[in-house]
């Protein structure tokens, strides 16, 4: 296998579909197990600790849901080529299905991690693991939020000039047009000469979830609050009133960055056919946002 035929394959993963939820649980994996590789050269990690950490990895970075299944993307993964599993061959499947339960998984002790093959080709090429961090980011996050999932899972990468996906250029100055070039949120506006700074196009409907570079799927937003948005910290309701989670929490910023907006609209776009689509909010709420939804 060359570095090309495995960034093709990690490309290539399947992924759970339904509609346009989310299922980041093999993107989250993946990323989990090239920071276990990097940190103390482990290839095989037991089911065990994966289930406790990918867990974690899910409720921070995935959709809200009722409940995580770390052990399908654990098993799963087998399927893509890249991927393989140690004491599993007694492992009852479920009902079925072709996956294995949960609880057989933990009494067999099964370990997952890269092929040996895999792993032979990230520790004779190390450049080559932060080139498929970044293709996995580029799949299936905004960038806005890669450096919280890298420290998360414990890569050191840069990737700000690494980026490359297929967008369209003039998105992010039609966004700030129509929002007069101010934050959407608290109206910052803070410009170097005639450059402004850390005012950015976010999109509602991630571009990696198929949202489109559209005026009704973007907002001007400073950088702490298009992280903010990204992150799922607050979200925007069908008549535009922004939304805090009850999950935010914090001694210092909390009322500055986020309570002091609770409940207000947004300020609006200068025309109303660039009004923020119900379809991609909706979206927001339900992939992004980790809720309770609060606004009365």
């Amino acid at each position: 296998m060359t570095p090309e035929q495995l960034k093709q394959r990690v490309r290539q993963i399947v992924v759970w579909k339904r509609g346009d939820q989310r299922a980041p649980h093999k993107p989250l994996l993946l990323l989990y197990a090239l920071g276990r590789l990097v940190n103390s050269n482990q290839r095989r990690i037991p089911y065990s600790e994966v289930d406790r950490d990918l867990r974690l990895l899910l409720l921070e970075f995935g959709p809200e849901r009722k409940s995580c299944h770390p052990e399908y993307p654990f098993w799963r993964l087998q399927n893509d080529g890249i991927w393989e599993l140690s004491n599993a061959d007694q492992a009852e499947l479920r009902a079925g299905q072709t996956d294995a339960k949960k609880s057989e998984l933990l009494k067999y002790g099964v370990y997952g991690g890269f092929t040996e093959e895999v792993y032979t080709l990230l520790v004779t090429q190390p450049r080559l693991i932060s080139e498929l961090a970044i293709e996995i980011l580029s799949q299936h996050f905004p960038a806005s939020i890669f450096g919280d999932i890298l420290l998360a899972v414990g890569l050191e990468i840069e990737f700000e000039q690494s980026i490359r996906r297929k967008r369209d250029p003039a998105f992010r100055e039609r966004i700030l047009i129509a929002y007069q070039y101010r934050c959407a949120v608290c109206g910052y506006d803070v410009r170097i000469g005639n450059h402004h700074v850390a005012l950015e196009a976010a999109h509602i409907k991630w571009h990696q979830a198929g949202g489109p570079d559209a005026e009704t799927n973007g907002l001007a937003l400073c950088s702490m609050h298009h992280k903010l948005f990204d992150r799922g910290a607050f979200t925007i309701s069908d008549d535009l009133a922004l939304c805090v989670s009850q999950k935010a929490n914090g001694t210092s910023g909390l009322s500055e960055w986020l309570m002091a907006f609770h409940g207000r609209p947004l300020r609006e776009s200068q025309s109303p056919t660039w009004r923020p689509s119900r379809e991609y909010l909706n979206w927001h709420r339900e992939e992004v946002f980790h809720g309770p939804f609060l606004c009365q």
